[in-house]
């Protein structure tokens, strides 16, 4: 929940309604753009950048890229009343129907991002114009916001590949005078790198206040881009090389935030998704969301949408897991079942829970009916909380909803969401990352410890089972998970089959927080792994009947076309758009 005190202010301020004949006169309430330029004036800025990175109204959304990122990997439907509720994201979710022109969701996301930026590069400019001595904070607050929007555009990188770079040296009559096609992947890619590499020189390791990113975040992100730039794609976005500099550079990064950041895994995997315990001991860098602050009585909330349709909550039933993802969890001697977990039965149902063997995480992820949610073993999951089963089934999420008795709860008649944190980087995912460069880096010595930073986050899921547990104290379900022991329980550790490995690993662990797709698109598989998914899953949800993903196209979003119109043809359209 809220830990910095995020204000709303911008330049758009309350004027005064009172009439007044002297229009020269600064309306009461508000604030000239002037007035804004002394140290205390450059915070206010500063909050309004960090408050709108949390932005996450339902069709505007700015956090929590779960549809971007899950939704169209296959890890969850839409859900909602039907394929006609937020109708252009089923389009996401299918892929076939989509056209640059059906893009009006799409617009408020290219847009949305923006105004983020805008609000980074107001305060930005503010900040280099004050001296130093009278700014004592002001190279710190700079890598601050050069992080931010490394973080913004990141999310425009992954999601367009090419957009307009407009930093806070573009004068704003230019701004639609800039082409999304003036850098290249990788020079772009560099943008955001140079950006993070200037926050991990002047951000200190520690920072009072929790929601500022330190040096270790800016690392983390650093090491991150890094690894998405590593896999370098030609035009039409196939994964041609994997950078192997840039590989090592990611390694090391890991590893110093991994030895020295002081941060470690909890020891439950259900600690991350509470919030008694955010900002805690493996959070790096999270988006603060909070239940009340001095500006709103209903603070700023997220993940609107995603809770069910009972009277304890009442709306809205989107991000419902698939069974493809459900299934992704059975284990077979301690491992995940390669080759056939997406036959048999579906673990979609209290009693598939208990006649196979699974692993722990999927209770951290899904709930289904007649199982305890959230955690509560009195609070059990109903049928009729599913708000559209005949279309989506009966499986909610977990990870991102917490109990209408947690006190970051709030409604916000007809919505309602909560206080709880968006952990962009944990330290779960840095020790995978460290263990995909190892891997991609490919000699023995590497392997072997990419195996043992694999292990960890197993043990660590083997061991999350301690609220998972009905009212009679029975565990919810036939939990088995082991490390990988080659030749016991898996086959020889080599580069292939670690990095097999590595991928499932990422999967079961960051299922539903919008972080599969990208993850397919860097890897270069997306087009094998959707069409694999549909070819299946069509056949148990038939709105997915005519879904297709096509290669070398739905790799990234359209340009929206209202976009292209607004600078009259400058842009220049994704491939086989």
């Amino acid at each position: 929940m809220k830990a910095i005190i995020y204000s709303g202010i911008g330049l758009l301020m309350l004027f005064s309604i009172a009439c007044n004949k002297n229009l020269d006169q600064t309306p009461m309430g508000s604030i000239s753009s002037a007035d804004l330029n002394t140290p205390e004036g450059v915070e206010q800025m500063i909050n309004a950048a960090y408050s709108f990175c949390g932005q996450n109204h339902f069709n505007k959304q700015m956090g929590l890229p779960y549809e971007e990122g899950s939704v169209r990997a296959g890890e969850a439907y839409k859900g909602g009343s039907g394929t006609n509720d937020n109708a252009e994201r089923n389009l996401w979710e299918t892929f076939v129907f989509m056209q640059p022109t059906t893009t009006g969701d799409l617009d408020n996301l290219w847009w949305v991002h923006y105004v983020a930026v805008g609000r980074i590069h107001d305060a930005l400019r503010r900040a280099k114009d004050l001296d130093e001595s009278v700014y004592p904070l002001k190279n710190e607050r700079i890598a601050e916001l050069r992080f931010l929007r490394a973080h913004i555009y990141f999310y425009m990188k992954v999601c367009f590949k090419f957009f307009p770079y407009i930093d806070e040296d573009t004068p704003e009559e230019e701004y639609d005078k800039v082409s999304n096609d003036a850098l290249s992947d990788q020079e772009l890619w560099n943008k955001l790198i140079d950006d993070l590499r200037y926050a991990v020189s002047i951000l200190p390791i520690t920072q009072e206040e929790v929601g500022r990113p330190t040096k270790f975040a800016a690392e983390a992100y650093l090491a991150k881009v890094l690894l998405f730039a590593a896999y370098e794609q030609d035009a039409t976005n196939n994964v041609t090389s994997v950078n192997r500099d840039k590989l090592t550079e990611v390694a090391d990064l890991c590893k110093d935030i991994i030895d020295n950041s002081g941060k470690s895994l909890y020891n439950d995997f259900a600690k991350n998704f509470l919030s008694a315990y955010e900002n805690g001991q493996e959070s790096i860098w999270a988006i603060q969301y909070s239940a009340n602050d001095d500006n709103s009585p209903t603070g700023r909330l997220n993940a609107w949408l995603i809770y069910p349709v009972n009277s304890e909550y009442g709306c809205c039933g989107f991000l419902q897991p698939s069974e493809n993802l459900m299934n992704s969890y059975k284990t077979v001697n301690g491992v995940p079942d390669f080759e056939h977990y997406n036959s048999g039965d579906v673990l979609n149902n209290k009693a598939a829970f208990t006649s196979h063997t699974i692993d722990p995480r999927l209770m951290h992820t899904v709930c289904v009916p007649e199982m305890p949610w959230k955690y509560d073993p009195n609070f059990i999951m109903q049928k009729s909380w599913a708000r559209t089963p005949e279309v989506y089934g009966y499986s909610m999420s977990q990870k991102m909803i917490v109990l209408p008795t947690d006190p970051s709860f709030r409604k916000t008649n007809p919505f309602m969401g909560s206080g709880l944190n968006w952990d962009v980087l944990r330290l779960d995912e840095i020790i995978l990352m460290r263990a995909e460069a190892l891997i991609q880096l490919g000699d023995q010595a590497k392997l072997d410890e990419a195996l043992l930073l694999i292990n960890q986050i197993r043990t660590r899921a083997a061991g999350s089972t301690g609220m998972l547990k009905f009212s009679d104290g029975t565990p919810t379900g036939n939990f088995s998970v082991q490390p990988y022991q080659p030749g016991v329980n898996c086959p020889v550790w080599n580069q292939e089959f670690a990095f097999k490995a590595l991928r499932w690993e990422r999967l079961l662990e960051f299922a539903t927080e919008g972080k599969r797709f990208f993850d397919l698109v860097r890897w270069g598989i997306a087009s094998e792994e959707m069409n694999t998914y549909f070819n299946t899953e069509r056949t148990r949800k038939s709105y997915l009947k005519d879904a297709k993903f096509t290669k070398n196209r739905d790799e990234y979003f359209p340009v929206p076309q209202q976009q292209i119109n607004y600078v009259k043809g400058l842009y220049k359209q994704n491939p086989g758009w």
